[in-house]
């Protein structure tokens, strides 16, 4: 019996497909929240934001170059706003994200995804072309033969 009989043959690509479906199951997995019972977290150590009520007292507004360097919380996102936590009666700053920000955002991945579609537009029409040649030129050598 040769090798591989009784073996049912699968296309090339399957292996591949294979491969990303376990990468992409892996990829899940790592970014799945894992929820232990013994894992807890003082409250102390947390926001207060995060465990209580609070009240926007300044609305969002960009860092100064103060607070950059002195304020955790500019960071993230280069933007802040002061709360005011109910229970504690502090004030602190919270990261938040303006509007002027995620509309700059939002042109910035529609120029990349108009650039990415105009250059393989481009990478199409010329391979177009060089198969219209070679055709062409398959064509003429068979009228020549003749």
């Amino acid at each position: 019996m040769p090798a591989g009989a009784g073996r049912r043959c699968r296309p090339q690509g399957s292996h591949l497909c294979w491969l990303l479906c376990a990468f992409t199951l892996k990829l899940c997995e790592a970014e799945a929240p894992v929820h232990d019972e013994k894992q807890s977290v003082s409250t102390s150590t947390l926001p207060c934001w995060l465990v209580e009520e609070f009240v926007v007292a300044e609305e969002c507004t960009p860092c100064s170059n103060f607070q950059i360097k002195t304020t955790p919380e500019c960071g993230s996102t280069g933007y802040v706003e002061k709360i005011t936590c109910s229970s504690s009666k502090m004030n602190r700053f919270k990261s938040c994200r303006s509007a002027l920000m995620e509309q700059h955002l939002f042109w910035k991945f529609e120029g990349a995804v108009v650039s990415v579609a105009v250059f393989f537009a481009c990478l199409v029409i010329i391979r177009q072309r060089q198969l219209d040649r070679k055709a062409l030129e398959k064509v003429r050598k068979q009228i020549e033969s003749i």
